[in-house]
């Protein structure tokens, strides 16, 4: 008998519970070195305690290898974090910052014994040893139970290694980075009856930076050769050693991002030159990506020189980008089959809300797509490239890993079935896409629109707008994915309200024009395409005019902020998380869009793109909700704009989560569903003017 979906109003106990009604993420899938057998963490039964699973290519067959997880339950930790496979088909697994060994009937060791804080694991080159961080530090250990760890690079209490690569050639590549010169700052807050104060490494703008340079170290340890560009304080966008292992290359910019610079260096003399450079004075997306092209003839660069971010071939230094695609489209990433003369790369050619898998021969021509279905897909890549696993997700589809080969057109081999049978059972959001243009420039955008039970675009619907953010048009479970957002959208669409989550420039996937209004236009460009997505909505009769809401968080906040104080009238509601509202204290990667703090305009523009200097003009419904230990943004900032609003005469409602980090909104479902639980009452009364309901029950 076949189950119809419930139309019974979802509650948060239903949404934010273990187990839960989505099942649990599957993540780090990982293919052995021969192609036959993947391997990814997950928990079958919708708990938060990840095991290691195993699909073999073969036979189709799906099995657990560890039981670390089993009779655990809600509260418990999440289990393995992080996986690498080693040459003898033994993996090797971080939990609770411990390293271990697990073998092929699913004994688990433990491996380098008493080493801590264990990270970013990954085989040597040969497979029989396995480097990783240790705090900051870099360490290698043989596979072996009884091998014990050597340190490689050392690191201290501001100065450490940030990433590394295994080369093909067995050594080992790494960032370090130094903190000795970064500003330090202490936030004080109360917790669990306490006063407390923890000490934080944050840049504000203007700020010395973090500085980086580029080394590296034979796995059996020694000296470290050391590779510096003429700033250490410009970013690190990518570095990758050749096959032959006798160039490095490091993909480098200035803090602006405006000029984008790639250093080669002769490993073993350690000579500079600058292989490519460019400067782009309007630049606010370091989208770059480099490798090195086959047998190390020059490099593959993905970059927007033509207008859109696209896979570029140059052959040698100083030479001109020669376009192995192009279109009016962008590609986020790439990977290169050197045996095979093939890029693989993810792309929104199909639909600016999708992300599909294709190919292309080195040579260019020819583009073809290997993914069918309309949403998200994350591949990882086989050794040999005959096949990807599809981490898969639509609107409809909470992310499951599938395979598929790369030739031919085959159905995609499903891996993992992740919702519990009631996800089935309940009634989710339909959604779709409208687009809109902007009144500004005539931009063309999208807007993702979630649908309450029986819509009817008659125009009496209220609408919530939000999460709003850049990057927030994806055709995935949830959209936006950075808050577990997905849960207080559907609860809103089941009851009675529209959900809308607009595009905004200086996001990904409409070139370098459409962004180009973005420069030094925090609130502003942005919360004119965000209004005039309201405006082009509630004009096609998604909703009442006169009962449209608004919330965000972080770079949202401030968004949210901005529409309220600078468009009274407009929105009758907003609800700010943690906001930005004075960008003076943002991280200096900010400065991308707002401006560095040079030139004589530097202060005006910061004022221009501060919320907490256009306060005056709010009018409508506003909540604010913050985490009191955020070092992200300053709990500090929210108080100072809570005072200056206090002395105008404002009316305003604050919730205060102590202890609580930037990510307000996933700390625990306890705190989950009484932080939505704010956020859903407050739009209820002041878009639907209904008193508050509980939410925690049926």
């Amino acid at each position: 008998m076949t189950i119809e979906p419930s139309a019974k109003p979802l509650t948060f106990e239903t949404l934010y519970s273990e187990p839960s009604i989505i099942g649990t993420l599957p993540t780090a899938a990982s293919w052995s070195a021969d192609g036959r057998s993947l391997a990814f963490l997950w928990n079958d039964v919708g708990h938060t305690f990840r095991d290691i699973w195993i699909w073999e290519r073969e036979t189709k067959a799906r099995r657990r290898l560890t039981q670390l997880g089993t009779g655990r339950t809600s509260g418990e930790p999440v289990g393995i974090s992080e996986l690498a496979w080693l040459s003898d088909g033994r993996i090797a697994f971080v939990l609770q910052g411990q390293l271990y060994l697990a073998l092929g009937d699913g004994t688990v060791q433990p491996l380098a014994i008493g080493t801590q804080g264990v990270s970013a694991i990954a085989a040597a080159s040969d497979g029989t040893a396995l480097a990783f961080l240790s705090g900051n530090a870099l360490m290698i250990v043989a596979a072996d139970v009884a091998a014990q760890p050597k340190t490689l690079v050392a690191g201290s209490t501001f100065v450490g290694v940030e990433s590394f690569q295994c080369a093909t050639n067995g050594n080992l590549v790494f960032v370090e980075a130094d903190d000795t010169n970064t500003r330090k700052i202490e936030i004080a807050y109360d917790s669990r009856g306490e006063a407390r104060k923890d000490r934080f490494v944050r840049s504000f703008p203007g700020d010395l930076l973090t500085r980086r340079r580029v080394g590296l170290v034979r796995p059996e340890g020694g000296e470290v050769t050391w590779f510096d560009r003429p700033d250490a304080e410009d970013a690190i966008w990518g570095y990758g050693l050749s096959k032959d292992g006798k160039s490095l290359f490091i993909s480098s910019s200035d803090l602006s991002i405006k000029n984008h610079t790639i250093f080669m260096f002769d490993t073993r003399s350690g000579a500079r030159n600058v292989f490519y450079a460019a400067n782009d004075p309007v630049k606010i997306r370091p989208d770059w990506q480099v490798s090195f092209a086959p047998d190390d003839k020059g490099l593959i660069v993905l970059t927007d020189r033509d207008g859109y971010n696209h896979v570029h071939r140059l052959p040698e230094q100083g030479a001109a980008l020669e376009p192995i695609t192009s279109g009016s489209w962008e590609i986020a990433e790439f990977a290169v089959d050197a045996s095979n003369g093939q890029i693989y790369f993810i792309a929104n050619e199909a639909h600016p809300a999708e992300r599909h898998v294709y190919s292309v021969a080195l040579t260019g021509g020819a583009v073809t797509r290997l993914t069918s279905p309309a949403g998200i897909h994350v591949p990882t890549y086989a050794p040999d490239f005959s096949a990807f696993a599809d981490l898969f997700s639509d609107d409809m589809t909470p992310p499951e890993l599938l395979v598929q080969p790369t030739e031919g057109r085959s159905k995609p081999q499903e891996v993992t079935h992740s919702p519990l049978p009631a996800f089935a059972e309940r009634r989710w959001a339909e959604v779709r896409y409208v687009s809109f243009k902007s009144h500004v420039d005539g931009a063309e955008l999208m807007a993702r629109v979630m649908l309450p039970p029986d819509f009817k675009p008659d125009g009496t619907h209220p609408m919530v707008v939000g999460s709003v953010y850049s990057d927030g048009l994806l055709n995935q479970w949830g959209g936006r994915a950075a808050h577990p957002s997905w849960g207080i959208d559907q609860y809103l669409a089941s009851r009675g309200f529209v959900v809308v989550s607009p595009e905004i420039r200086g996001s990904f996937g409409r070139g370098r024009d459409w962004n180009r209004a973005m420069l030094n236009s925090y609130g502003t460009q942005d919360i004119e395409d965000i209004a005039d997505c309201v405006t082009t909505l509630t004009g096609l009769g998604y909703a009442d005019p006169k009962r449209v809401g608004l919330w965000g968080s972080s770079y949202g906040g401030l968004m949210t902020l901005m529409s309220l104080f600078k468009k009274p009238g407009f929105y009758a509601a907003g609800f700010a998380g943690a906001p930005a509202t004075n960008v003076w204290h943002a991280y200096p990667e900010q400065g991308w869009i707002m401006g560095l703090t040079e030139g004589e305009d530097y202060i005006e523009r910061y004022h221009a793109q501060s919320a907490l200097f256009h306060s005056a003009g709010l009018e409508d419904a506003l909540t604010i909700i913050h985490g009191t230990k955020d070092e992200v943004v300053l709990y500090a900032d929210t108080m100072a704009l809570v005072e200056k609003m206090i002395g105008q005469g404002k009316t305003f409602e604050l919730v205060t989560l102590p202890g609580t980090g930037h990510a307000w909104a996933k700390q625990s479902r306890t705190l989950t569903r009484f932080a939505y639980g704010k956020l859903a009452a407050f739009f209820e009364r002041h878009l639907k003017n209904s008193p508050e309901v509980s939410s925690a029950t049926e």
